[in-house]
C-alpha cells in the first residue's frame, strides 16, 4: 500500500489544529496520526471506539510551546492526521489488517505512524510492518494490566492478550511498567518468558531504577504502546477499566524521555481512552500525551 490512498483531514480539523498556513503535505511530514477507533472486546466500560476523535478535538487545546525544547517542535517534524474510517469490530483479525496495511504505507515512506486507538488489541496488528523492518524491535509498554492471557471470553485477539499476541513473535522483548493486575493464568507464561518480558510493577514506582529499565531497550528499535489505565485512576478515569495505584505524568515523562535519548523509538499508539461526557482533562492529558511522545522522539531543543 502507497501512501496516495491515505486520505489526510484538514490541518485544523486535524491533530493539533494547525491554522492552513502552518500545515504540510503528507509526502512532507515526518509524523503521521493514526486515529483507529476499535472496539470489539472490551470487559468492562465502554466508548474508547470515541477516543480517537476526543484526542484530536483536545489537541486543538494544547500548547504548541513546549518549554523544555524552547521552540514549536511540530516545526521541525510536520504532522499530518489520516481521516478516521470506519473500523469494522465484528472481525479483530481483518481490522488489525486494516490498521497493518496503514503502518506499512506510513512506515515505508521513512515516516513516523502513531495510532490513537481504540482498545488495545490493535498493538498487535500496527507492530507487524516494525517486526519485518526491524528484526531485533523491542516494545516499551504502559499499562495497568500485563495482557497476557492467550485469548480472553472466548477472543484470541481480545484486548486482555493484547501484549501475548505481540509475544508471538518470539524474538520480541517488551519492558512493561505500572502493571498492578495480573491474573494467575497468565503467572505461567510470564515465568517462562523472564529473559524477555520485564515488569516494572506499579507498587514499587518509588524504587524504578531508569538503568535497570532501559538495559534490555537500549541501543534498539522500540515500538511504545500506552494503555492510559497506566496512569493511576485518579488522573485517567476515562478508561475502561480504570485501576488506582498507577503511574503518574512525570513517571511516564521520566521513562519517554530517556527512551529517546538512547533508542531509536519508530513507532507508537496510544490506546483505551474512553471519553466522558462534559469531563475533558483526561481527553487532554492523552493529547499531551501524544504530542510529548513526538517532540522526544523527532524534534530536538532549539538550546
Amino acid at each position: 500500500m502507497s501512501l496516495k490512498p491515505l486520505k489526510v483531514l484538514k490541518s485544523d480539523d486535524a491533530f493539533l489544529g494547525l491554522p492552513e498556513e502552518d500545515a504540510v503535505s503528507i509526502e512532507d511530514a515526518k509524523a503521521v496520526i493514526v486515529p483507529f477507533g476499535l472496539e470489539a472486546s472490551v470487559s468492562y466500560g465502554g466508548g474508547t471506539a470515541n477516543g480517537p476523535q476526543a484526542m484530536i478535538e483536545a489537541s486543538h487545546q494544547v500548547e504548541l510551546f513546549d518549554e523544555e525544547f524552547w521552540c514549536e517542535p511540530f516545526r521541525q517534524y510536520g504532522v499530518v492526521t489520516l481521516e478516521n474510517e470506519a473500523v469494522d469490530g465484528s472481525d479483530i483479525p481483518a481490522a488489525l489488517d486494516q490498521l497493518e496495511a496503514k503502518t506499512s504505507a506510513i512506515l515505508g515512506a521513512g515516516k513516523f505512524p502513531l495510532v490513537f486507538g481504540g482498545e488495545h488489541s490493535i498493538t498487535p496488528g500496527a507492530i507487524r510492518p516494525f517486526l519485518k523492518q526491524f528484526p531485533d524491535l523491542a516494545i516499551l509498554h504502559f499499562d495497568a494490566h500485563a495482557d497476557l492471557r492467550d485469548g480472553y471470553e472466548g477472543e484470541h485477539f481480545s484486548h486482555a492478550a493484547a501484549i501475548r499476541r505481540v509475544l508471538d513473535h518470539p524474538t520480541v522483548p517488551i519492558v512493561s511498567l505500572g502493571i498492578r493486575n495480573i491474573s494467575a493464568e497468565e503467572i505461567p507464561f510470564l515465568d517462562a518468558n523472564k529473559d524477555r518480558i520485564h515488569i516494572h510493577w506499579a507498587y514499587q514506582r518509588a524504587e524504578w531504577d531508569l538503568e535497570a529499565i532501559m538495559a534490555p531497550l537500549d541501543g534498539r528499535p522500540i515500538y511504545l504502546t500506552f494503555d492510559l489505565d497506566g496512569f493511576d485512576s485518579s488522573l485517567m478515569p476515562a478508561t475502561g477499566t480504570p485501576e488506582p495505584g498507577g503511574i503518574f505524568w512525570d513517571d511516564a515523562m521520566k521513562v519517554i524521555r530517556e527512551a529517546a535519548k538512547r533508542c531509536n523509538i519508530v513507532g507508537a499508539d496510544i490506546n483505551e481512552l474512553a471519553p466522558m461526557e462534559n469531563f475533558h482533562a483526561p481527553d487532554f492529558m492523552a493529547a499531551k500525551l501524544a504530542y510529548k511522545i513526538l517532540n522526544f522522539t523527532l524534534a530536538k531543543p532549539s538550546r
